[in-house]
């Protein structure tokens, strides 16, 4: 670049710019917005940020590069971050699926991992860099804005908060740390933000596991509930006796290093895989060692659940009547007793136990399906219909609790 070549004045530059604001301001609303979009589209909702460059800032930049560009004897570098949106996102793991929705959106003309190349004795923000072309039919003919990009910064919330603080300390302030012992402060607090961002990331892992975990188990109960109830309509009935090699036993192989949590996955694990056995071993292991009242309360309901699950019905009462004994709150535990009590053929209990539920959930729609069923039982016609219009109002695509009704109308006559 030639040094005598003119640079364009101040006043005609923010000429331009005072006159294309508003387009500006449009263009990145609109970016926002699809930006948004794209990412609520796979279940991601993190927080935004976004601004419009103003004029003294991009001006400023202009000058520098404009003085870089002669110094090395280069065309200027442009300006692409006068439009930017930083998305917020809570855990280390969303930054690549964030990155990776964006890149299947729009087209993504460079990308910028900052920090990456320090080492891990540096402080410094860590940030991800995108460069999103603006889309034709979002860009309107703006010629303002050049190159026609939009700059997306992601980070956590933890790397935005040290990149917020930094910013004060290092590039606002006249003089910045140069002295050893401050350095190593600033890097030690980069670490342990950085630290926390994997630790949060750990225990969201963790949760989605024992959630997937809990899922599964969820639908192998459901699965025995409709085996053992709706199969037949209670028309056989089976308990298995408890053999004395099936006392529970504490396992050689759960060390005392177990952590709860490590100890209740294992069991769901268990559990999911159908070996039963080995569940309630373990779920009486973690009983026994006297866990905190709620937690005894949870692991009451899953042994309860498994006993449920090898027909050992009158052991599963007693967990579930333990877990409500603990949290007389826990609508689950009361519709799983109710469900036993059923299985039994013990209709009048189950009823009560339905009771019980729906005070507590009156919107859960298997209470009163299967208070619907135990009414039907007890010949109570006039009840067991009443309580299917109140589940098909919950559920009204049914078809078990569509064909309950047209056997209850048919008893009725009606």
């Amino acid at each position: 670049m030639d040094e005598s070549e003119p640079i364009q004045s101040r006043a005609s530059l923010e000429r331009a710019y005072k006159s294309s604001a508003k387009d500006i301001g449009a263009i990145l609303s609109e970016m926002v917005a699809r930006i948004q979009g794209s990412l609520d589209a796979v279940g991601l909702f993190p927080a935004y940020k976004h601004r419009v460059k103003s004029f003294q800032s991009y001006f400023a930049k202009k000058i520098k590069f404009t003085r870089d560009a002669v110094t090395n004897g280069a065309p200027p570098l442009p300006i692409t971050d006068l439009i930017a949106v930083r998305i917020i996102c809570p855990f280390i793991g969303d930054l690549e699926r964030v990155e990776k929705a964006l890149s299947e959106r729009f087209v993504v003309r460079e990308v910028e991992r900052k920090g990456s190349e320090r080492s891990f004795k540096e402080f410094g923000y860590e940030s991800t860099h995108l460069l999103l072309e603006i889309p034709e039919d979002v860009l309107a003919g703006n010629t303002f804005i050049d190159p026609p990009v939009c700059e997306v910064q992601i980070r956590t919330i933890l790397q935005d908060a040290w990149a917020e603080v930094e910013h004060e300390l290092v590039y606002k302030a006249e003089f910045t740390p140069f002295d050893d012992p401050m350095k190593r402060k600033l890097a030690a607090l980069n670490a342990n933000l950085t630290l926390s961002d994997m630790l949060f990331q750990e225990i969201r892992d963790y949760q989605h596991q024992l959630t997937n975990e809990l899922a599964k188990r969820r639908v192998a109960f459901f699965k025995k509930i409709e085996d053992a109830i709706d199969k037949d309509m209670y028309t056989s009935f089976k308990e298995t006796p408890r053999s004395a090699s099936e006392e529970p036993k504490q396992p050689s192989w759960l060390g005392p290093w177990k952590s709860l949590d490590d100890l209740l996955l294992e069991a769901l694990n268990a559990h999911n895989r159908a070996d039963y056995i080995r569940a309630i071993d373990i779920y009486s292991h973690i009983l026994a060692l006297n866990p905190k009242p709620e937690i005894r309360a949870l692991i009451y309901k899953h042994r309860g659940m498994a006993f449920f699950a090898e027909s050992r019905y009158d052991e599963a009462l007693e967990d579930f009547t333990a877990t409500l004994e603990l949290d007389g709150k826990c609508y689950k535990a009361a519709y799983y007793r109710g469900v036993v009590h059923s299985v039994k053929q013990n209709y009048s209990a189950a009823i009560d136990d339905f009771n019980d539920a729906i005070a507590i959930h009156p919107y859960h729609f298997y209470s009163t399906y299967r208070r619907a069923q135990a009414y039907y039982h007890v010949e109570d016609y006039p009840k067991a219909l009443a309580d299917c219009d109140a589940a098909l109002e919950l559920e009204p695509e049914n078809e078990s609790l569509k064909k309950l009704k047209r056997m209850v109308l048919k008893k009725l006559k009606m």
